[in-house]
């Protein structure tokens, strides 16, 4: 049956949705401090509230709406997959995850993919392709992955153990073995970690980093640095695992984080704008890591029909309508605006910092305000940011994002900023 024959799904008539913010909290556990608004419509970059009230979306689902909210490029994905096939399990071959692997393969350093639904178990899948790897093909006994201080890898056991915040970690010990943190950008404290590390026995089986930190303050990575990093691989056979969750799919103006460092990784990972908001994860690798065999590892609803029908829509737009380039554009735009704040707030701002469009306006060590502060007071003023820390505030629009928009974007900030001083 072809999309043309697909009949019109019928109309559901339904009571308009009523749940309190008070209700939400009593059925709803508390793992997320929620701000005080209730969204629920939105286009473009804009959503809005229950009350009418219009938002500039800076967060994006942190990182997530590549193409902004309704677009129709999206619309008609959901709504023709819906229609056709939306879940058959990974028993059997489905054209729309072959085409969306093949796309990803085209467009990137990898030769295979692995589809789950999320950032974290993409990440649980990197760190499980290197240990098999390790045992299978380098003979090593206790395997350890090196990542790094203010990394984030994902809020499962095995992912918060490679994330080296300990605030993620606190009261979920035991953690899992296996990992070494370092600073970031410090090639110094990456040879003396190998080096001890190695020193009795070959332990270290890969090195997982995130092109640039998003949580841990939006810290791009150092050229240098990721090349020299690459260098230390080849020569001793480990692993480079890219987390590419929150910079991949356009993020940075280049279609992948790495990118932007001149280097290739041997394993990497996707999820948020790779479904444009849809729920999807994929961990790439080069064929001589592929090490996995039937059973080794799965994902019920991974690769599902509908996600990466989604997906591949994601993916098709974002070429098709030249996004790489608004994004590199309204980066710089945007990079500029808020370099206007530094100098007018000097006190309170020490400089901006970030590739496309992620981007951190960092506070100063010596002021008192931090980065909830701001968010609170753009948000009085109609714009959606969210932190990166304590002393950074993210700016992570949709791809889509206008000139005018982030024009109206920098205008806010500073409407917020007379309030807060």
């Amino acid at each position: 049956m072809s999309p043309e024959t697909l009949v019109q799904p019928p109309t559901l008539e339904t009571a308009p949705l009523q749940i309190s913010p008070a209700d939400f909290d009593h059925y709803v556990m508390s793992t997320y401090a929620r701000y005080p608004i209730t969204l629920e419509k939105g286009e473009g970059c804009r959503v809005w509230d229950t009350d009418g009230r219009e938002y500039l979306d800076f967060v994006a689902g942190i990182a997530t709406c590549t193409l902004g909210h309704a677009h129709p490029a999206m619309i008609a994905a959901v709504t023709q997959q819906i229609q056709k096939l939306h879940h058959v399990s990974n028993l059997y071959y489905t054209q729309e995850q072959g085409e969306l692997a093949k796309w990803l393969v085209e467009h990137s350093c990898a030769d295979r993919v692995f589809f789950c639904n999320s950032g974290a178990e993409a990440n649980e899948g990197a760190i499980k392709l290197a240990r098999k790897y390790a045992h299978t093909v380098l003979g090593i006994q206790s395997p350890i992955i090196i990542t790094a201080h203010a990394s984030f890898h994902g809020r499962t056991l095995a992912t918060i153990t490679a994330t080296g915040q300990p605030k993620y970690q606190k009261n979920f010990d035991p953690l899992m073995p296996g990992f070494y943190y370092v600073p970031y950008n410090d090639i110094t404290a990456l040879d003396a970690a190998i080096a001890l590390l190695d020193g009795n026995e070959r332990q270290v089986a890969a090195i997982m980093l995130e092109a640039l930190q998003g949580e841990g303050g939006v810290r791009p990575g150092n050229l240098e640095y990721f090349q020299r990093i690459r260098d230390i691989c080849n020569e001793k056979g480990i692993l480079l695992i890219a987390d590419e969750v929150q910079v991949g799919m356009g993020r940075t103006g280049h279609y992948w984080g790495y990118e932007n460092l001149g280097i290739e990784p041997d394993i990497f990972t996707s999820a948020k704008g790779l479904g444009g908001g849809i729920p999807i994860g994929a961990m790439l690798c080069k064929s001589f890591c592929d090490v996995f065999q039937p059973g080794d590892h799965a994902s019920t609803f991974g690769g599902n029909p509908f996600a990466t029908g989604v997906a591949l829509a994601v993916c098709k737009t974002l070429e098709q309508e030249g996004l790489l380039a608004n994004v590199q554009a309204r980066g710089e735009q945007l990079r500029s605006g808020l370099g206007t704040i530094v100098q007018q707030y000097s006190q309170h701002f020490s400089e901006v910092r970030g590739w496309g469009l992620i981007n951190g306006l960092v506070l100063s060590g010596d002021t008192e305000l931090v980065s909830a502060d701001v968010v609170k007071a753009a948000a009085a003023e109609g714009l959606l940011l969210v932190p990166a820390g304590p002393k950074v505030v993210r700016f992570v629009p949709p791809l889509t994002v206008s000139a005018a928009e982030i024009d109206r974007a920098i205008e806010i900030i500073n409407r917020g900023m007379t309030t807060l001083v």
